[in-house]
């Protein structure tokens, strides 16, 4: 039997089997019988070289066209069946399709970043400008400027991841041996940044992600958002400091709640204080919830040590100011009444849709 017989043989009886398959599987043996790589199709592809040359072109014209119209007549069964199996599925299931479809629940914004913006409009609401910074900071900026010494325990790597180690090899960089790169602990660096480029009156506030080596607990994580915030102008006394204080602290966790201030130290602040609101569980009663103090902390805050003026230019004797963090975290955790700071971090939807 000639070739040409052997090619329009082999079109019939494929044709002939594809119309009587009835799955999806004896339509894909067919296939491999006749185009995989003992198929009888390939293997007559593969003989082409034994053909006189004076008929191999028109020979090889002939097997395209019949594994053209070989691999059509499949695809198209292949459709065919596919319909069927969707229309069975589709009776079988007694799909009603005109019902609507899902549709998908409207996105909100996670609850540090609704807080965050609202102590950023209540700053805003004052005349304070919103200021940003980088992650990554020097210890200078961090630390330095902010007068902290060489030796404060804030600076060891206890407390703070450092990036780079820029210390010669054999010496040491510092007094704790850290280098000069970090991700910055707080967001103090920013007001250091923005005193260096602009002249007083200054009233801002820095909000952002700052980042501690703490184990993650009830009360503590590794990274959590910051807001500080600093005003630098003539005439300033502990007097502003505290009324601004008290206006956030009454706009953010309500008009009834009282506040506290408690003499504490920080290295950039003097004097310095923790500030305390009073208990929204039991409205300074005392219960579980504070400890039974009536109280619950809130923030640090202080007037700014002219130090810290003296590093960026600014004349101590002329201006003076305070500054105050608060974190962002411990405010929900308050307002809201939250055990855990780490249900915030956890993407629970169950915990988060409730704001």
């Amino acid at each position: 039997m000639a070739m040409s017989d052997d090619l329009r043989a082999i079109q019939a009886q494929v044709e002939q089997g594809v119309l009587g398959a009835d799955t999806l599987d004896a339509l894909d043996r067919i296939r491999v019988a006749s185009l995989g790589k003992k198929g009888s199709l390939t293997a007559i592809m593969r003989s082409m070289g034994k053909v006189p040359p004076e008929e191999r072109p028109a020979m090889g014209q002939l097997a395209n066209t019949v594994r053209a119209n070989v691999q059509a007549a499949i695809e198209q069964r292949k459709l065919q069946l596919a319909k069927a199996a969707l229309d069975a599925k589709i009776s079988a299931e007694a799909a009603d399709v005109t019902l609507p479809g899902r549709r998908l629940a409207p996105g909100t914004q996670h609850l540090i970043s609704q807080i965050r913006e609202e102590i950023e409009d209540i700053f805003c609401g004052l005349g304070y400008t919103i200021e940003d910074g980088p992650f990554v900071e020097t210890t200078y900026y961090n630390f330095t400027a902010l007068n902290a010494p060489e030796d404060h325990p804030s600076r060891s790597a206890k407390d703070t991841f450092y990036v780079v180690d820029n210390a010669p090899e054999g010496k040491e960089t510092h007094a704790l041996g850290e280098s000069d790169v970090l991700l910055r602990t707080q967001t103090s660096g920013v007001q250091v940044h923005v005193m260096e480029t602009r002249k007083p009156p200054i009233y801002m506030v820095c909000p952002g992600t700052v980042f501690r080596p703490d184990t993650a607990d009830a009360n503590h994580l590794p990274q959590f958002t910051q807001v500080e915030g600093l005003v630098v102008d003539e005439g300033i006394t502990f007097g502003d400091l505290k009324g601004t204080l008290d206006y956030f602290c009454r706009e953010i966790f309500g008009r009834d709640r009282a506040t506290r201030y408690r003499p504490h130290f920080f290295p950039f602040t003097e004097p310095s204080c923790e500030v305390d609101v009073s208990c929204g569980v039991c409205h300074g009663e005392g219960c579980r919830f504070c400890k039974n103090t009536g109280w619950l902390e809130i923030l640090g805050c202080g007037m700014v040590d002219p130090n810290v003026l003296g590093y960026v230019g600014i004349d101590s004797e002329r201006y003076s100011g305070f500054a105050f963090g608060i974190g962002v975290e411990r405010v929900a955790a308050l307002r809201y009444d939250l055990p855990d700071l780490r249900m915030l971090m956890t993407g629970d939807m169950r915990f988060l849709r409730q704001f």
